[in-house]
């Protein structure tokens, strides 16, 4: 009957609703791509060849971008990370990480005499920004703090990947000429700026596309091409949420107009880049893994809290139990570990256990799950009349 198809339709649209707004196509994604790599390999791997350039280096630019200007209004007047004490906590957060991952790493690797795959310590190194925003969301839907924070962890951390790479392994001699483009680039969106041009599609084809092709160029991922561009674009501090919509008032912003086309490329950004085949000795994998799930939640933790000892500040709703959770939220490196790992490494058997390593840094949303549970933090946090319980009351200290 009309009135059983019109439930159908209302639970089908409901059902959508709640895969949307839990940040689920990216994890859906990876999961479809490692039983289809593992089942039909031969097919997965032509397909993932024929669409990785499409989504990776041109789909991926606009979601690099929105979470660029997310973490840059964070930091704005009014902003989650506002005042320069706030700002650089998460900046140290991202240097203890790195060197905490990348000293388990090395240990690891040298305990089991696997010496071949020390050079590849910034695969350890990466964070994905977009596993990252998805843990984030999981656990913090209405959070600012913990979300700009781990954020800005994330930015940082792979910033510091892609200069790392770029001094110690890189991909041709185009640099000089691509220094030159991005700076016409960055150029011409100052210019759009001083003109006061607020339409962001203008940004987007004349700065952003000559940033493309610099990125392209020099040898850097092109999904970081709007990075150097959207601090140009036209912002107000508010809030980090993606996906709500602004109040009608509000100036029309590029991510109210891609913020459902984004999570389709996410989609597709885990199908592309999930498939990995479990198979053979994996002591790269094991190191990759190790890195993540120890070395950098104990690397962030003690730099906060040297952080804070020299008078650096959390942000707001951002407490130890939080950022525990946080740290662990941090472990993900997954597809950018990916891309370091076949930017470091050659094919052949090592690189398969850094991408499985890499994969299998995805475990990390499982674990802060687990830990926002135990700890009650987040979407999980228990209140008695609006206060704390008093098992976790120290943690709030």
């Amino acid at each position: 009957s009309r009135l059983a198809v019109t439930a159908v339709e209302r639970k089908a649209t409901a059902a959508l609703g709640f895969v949307v707004d839990h940040f689920l196509l990216l994890p859906i994604g990876v999961l479809i791509a490692l039983v289809w790599a593992n089942t039909a390999g031969e097919s997965y791997f032509r397909f993932a060849h024929a669409v990785r350039f499409p989504v990776n280096d041109i789909g991926m630019v606009f979601f690099i971008g929105l979470i660029t200007e997310e973490v840059l209004e964070a930091v704005m007047p009014g902003g989650a990370l506002y005042r320069w004490r706030r700002t650089l906590l998460p900046v140290v957060a991202a240097l203890g990480g790195v060197l905490g991952a990348t000293a388990v790493y090395l240990l690891y690797l040298q305990s089991q005499c696997e010496f071949m795959l020390l050079d590849a310590w910034p695969v350890a190194a990466a964070l994905d920004v977009a596993f990252a925003y998805f843990i984030a969301k999981a656990i913090f839907p209405r959070r600012e703090g913990p979300i700009a924070f781990l954020l800005l962890i994330a930015v940082v951390s792979d910033a510091l990947g892609v200069v790392s790479i770029a001094i110690w392994f890189p991909a041709g001699d185009g640099y000089p000429a691509a220094l030159g483009l991005m700076a016409v680039a960055v150029l011409v969106a100052a210019w759009l700026r001083s003109a006061r041009i607020d339409r962001i599609w203008l940004y987007v084809i004349t700065s952003g596309t000559l940033s493309w092709l610099a990125c392209l160029w020099g040898g850097i991922s092109p999904a970081l091409a709007l990075v150097p561009i959207v601090p140009f674009l036209p912002h107000r501090p508010r809030g980090l949420d993606l996906f709500v919509e602004a109040p009608p008032a509000a100036p029309r912003r590029f991510e109210h107009v891609f913020r459902y086309p984004v999570q389709v490329v996410l989609l597709f950004y885990g199908l592309v880049n999930g498939g990995v085949v479990l198979a053979g000795e994996t002591p790269g994998a094991w190191a990759v893994l190790t890195a993540a799930l120890i070395g950098r939640p104990i690397g962030i933790l003690a730099s906060v809290a040297l952080g804070m000892a020299a008078g650096l500040r959390l942000p707001a709703h951002l407490r130890w139990r939080e950022l525990i959770v946080v740290s662990l939220a941090a472990s993900a490196g997954f597809t950018f570990a990916l891309f370091f790992a076949t930017a470091i490494m050659p094919p052949g058997p090592l690189l398969g256990e850094l991408k499985l390593g890499a994969l299998s840094t995805a475990a990390g949303a499982l674990v802060a799950l687990a830990a926002a549970r135990i700890l009650r933090v987040g979407r999980f946090t228990a209140t008695q009349a609006g206060k704390p319980t008093r098992r976790l009351a120290w943690l709030h200290m």
